[in-house]
């Protein structure tokens, strides 16, 4: 179990993690969502101890990351792929881990082949492709047998068996008992993957929830219709208290009220071409809760307009200052 507890992070004027307090607990997969530059990375560095918290705590299983023996057997991570010396071998590479944190030796091989790198395990890693080196640094979390996983983007490179694979292993690992904490911008793989999210914004915590229950508290459900009887059904339903909002060919309808609406217009006799509930997706989801906290925003690729004289001057004192500032 993984516990934070007011965690905050300042670098100088800038707060990257805010006070932010939650469990990581075991038995399920937990993702972990925000936009670019919301404090992922930061929060996962200070769960392993590379970055300082300047204020909070947080813990493995109940002890501070440098308290722990043999770490790797507490908490495997994956937070960076090729963080290796490429001059070595992928073996010797997990060799080095093993002897350091007393793991026994024949880890080393059950690892390259519960990732697939057997065949390429004597070969040095700097020859390694983006996706050999995820499976790499997957098979270094799994060394010590640890009973936490922390993942920081697992599926960056691999292709589609590559991502089907880390799904299945991660459900799997959860299965065992295992905390599991992963974070990931893909959100339909992460929609197929987590069971509970928790979603920071600008380093504070804006949701602690499952997955379903986020979905349903942050987006809209509702019930698209299609009819070549409009008008009639329009007002078959609203003298019976339901508001339809029409949206170009098709009729919508707030909630979960398909079933009403079909018995309504099977009374009335009335044609159907389409009656479908409409849920949003995690990615809708998430851009709604988010859509305040995101740092960069881009233009929806329509091109910037030009820049007034007055506030063009502004912007080159201001990035020269910065540039100035290093």
């Amino acid at each position: 179990m993984i516990e934070l507890e007011g965690l905050t992070k300042r670098y100088g004027e800038k707060v990257a993690v805010n006070n932010l307090s939650f469990t990581v607990r075991p038995g399920i997969i937990t993702g972990f969502l925000g936009p670019n530059g919301a404090g992922k990375s930061t929060t996962m560095r200070m769960v392993l101890g590379l970055d300082r918290p300047t204020a909070g705590d947080v813990r493995i299983d109940g002890k501070h990351y440098d308290q722990l023996k043999d770490p790797l057997t507490y908490i495997g991570a994956l937070l960076e792929a090729k963080a290796w010396h490429g001059g070595r071998s992928a073996y010797n590479h997990l060799l080095c881990l093993a002897q350091s944190n007393g793991i026994p030796t024949r880890r080393v091989r059950e690892v390259l082949d519960t990732v697939g790198l057997t065949a390429v395990a004597k070969k040095k890693t700097k020859g390694f492709s983006l996706g050999m080196g995820q499976r790499l640094g997957i098979a270094a979390a799994l060394l010590g047998d640890p009973r936490i996983l922390m993942f920081d983007e697992p599926v960056n490179g691999l292709d589609p068996e590559g991502i089907h694979w880390i799904r299945n292993l991660m459900k799997t690992l959860a299965s065992q008992g295992r905390t599991v904490f992963v974070s990931s911008h893909l959100m339909s793989e992460m929609a197929l993957t987590a069971d509970h999210l928790v979603v920071i914004g600008q380093g504070r915590l804006l949701a602690d929830t499952s997955m379903a229950d986020f979905i349903a508290e942050n987006s809209r459900s509702y019930v698209r219709i299609r009819t070549p009887q409009r008008e009639r059904l329009l007002d078959v339903l609203h003298g019976e208290g339901v508001t339809a909002v029409e949206a170009g060919e098709v009729l919508e309808v707030d909630g979960d009220k398909a079933e009403a609406v079909g018995e309504l217009a099977a009374r009335h006799q009335i044609v159907l071409y389409e009656l479908s509930p409409q849920r949003a997706s995690l990615e809708e989801a998430f851009m709604q809760l988010t859509a305040e906290s995101v740092e960069y925003h881009a233009h929806d690729g329509q091109p910037a307009g030009p820049v007034p004289p007055g506030q063009q001057q502004q912007q080159q004192q201001q990035w020269g200052s910065e540039w100035r500032k290093g």
